[in-house]
């Protein structure tokens, strides 16, 4: 089955250990949203993708990918 994965939180470490509830309150959602995608157990907009892509300077891409 096909889904997304992300670089999230391996990117929020090298972000000084960025904590969810920081990066939730960065993109305008909880920390159990931002828990819940790294977890692979929700799928962000893409609304969203694109502004936590944007906190940690990446493009799209380097934070998030589609795995078959």
């Amino acid at each position: 089955m096909a889904r997304i994965a992300n670089q999230i939180r391996t990117l929020r470490f090298l972000a000084g250990e960025m904590t969810q509830a920081e990066l939730g309150d960065r993109i305008g959602v909880t920390r159990q949203t931002i828990a819940a995608i790294e977890q692979g157990k929700y799928s962000p907009t893409l609304e969203s993708a694109f502004r936590i892509a944007r906190v940690f300077g990446k493009p799209l891409e380097e934070v998030f990918q589609w795995e078959e």
